[in-house]
């Protein structure tokens, strides 16, 4: 039996999953919005209209994540933490990936539509040069500093990889500490991916990535380590 053929099932059932994902109230999850914060990873200009490593389909979730961000703050949320990719010219990650988001490059700035927030001067920037929102930034310092917030929305791209690695750097951060009553949620609307399909990638000489596909899988593991995936906030 292929892997195909063993994995169908499987590939099934995440359809039905995500299709099923239900929409969750945004005012029940940040009751107290003393103790909420929002993370948005990523959501810059590299990742979603300019540069080697845009994607249309990230700059897709910008205005949900807009909308998302504005409902918090009118919720009376003020915790609003962006993670960005702000590398070095010779950053070691530029081995794995074309060279992107260089510090004071257009490509390492916030996506227009967030910097256009009314409370954007809020936003507390967090410069990251790895897909890691907390190797060697300053994500943990604040967390630190900040006790009282237990209940995050991650939100961003890419789902498989940075989005990925900030919820579950949250999550596992809360279980090795043994922090009851930490929520970490993603609403999958969002969260994306970008997709390079196999043809496409073997013409390029690149590694395939199935957006669609990964999209899911990532969404259900983390879903599958006790953090809460939505389909949306409403």
């Amino acid at each position: 039996m292929t892997l195909a053929e063993s994995s169908l099932d499987y590939v099934n059932s995440l359809e039905n999953w995500i299709a099923g994902l239900p929409a969750m109230p945004l005012a029940g999850i940040v009751a107290n919005p003393q103790n909420s914060a929002v993370l948005c990873v990523d959501i810059i200009n590299g990742f979603c209209t300019v540069g080697p490593l845009s994607s249309p389909r990230v700059q897709g979730i910008v205005p949900p994540i807009a909308k998302l961000m504005q409902s918090a703050y009118a919720l009376g949320v003020r915790h609003f933490i962006l993670p960005q990719d702000t590398h070095d010219p010779a950053a070691v990650e530029f081995a794995s990936y074309p060279a992107h988001c260089v510090r004071g490059n257009v490509e390492s700035q916030t996506a227009p539509e967030l910097s256009a927030l009314s409370f954007a001067d809020e936003f507390v920037i967090i410069e990251k040069n790895s897909i890691s929102s907390s190797e060697n930034t300053a994500l943990d310092t604040w967390l630190d500093q900040h006790p009282q917030v237990n209940t995050f929305i991650v939100v961003g791209d890419c789902s498989d990889l940075c989005t990925y690695q900030l919820a579950m750097h949250l999550r596992l951060r809360a279980n090795s500490r043994q922090l009851a009553g930490v929520r970490v949620v993603v609403p999958a609307d969002c969260v994306q991916t970008y997709d390079t399909p196999v043809e496409a990638a073997s013409r390029l000489g690149i590694p395939p990535h199935p957006g669609d596909l990964l999209h899911a899988i990532f969404l259900h593991h983390m879903a599958s380590n006790g953090i809460e995936v939505a389909g949306s906030l409403v």
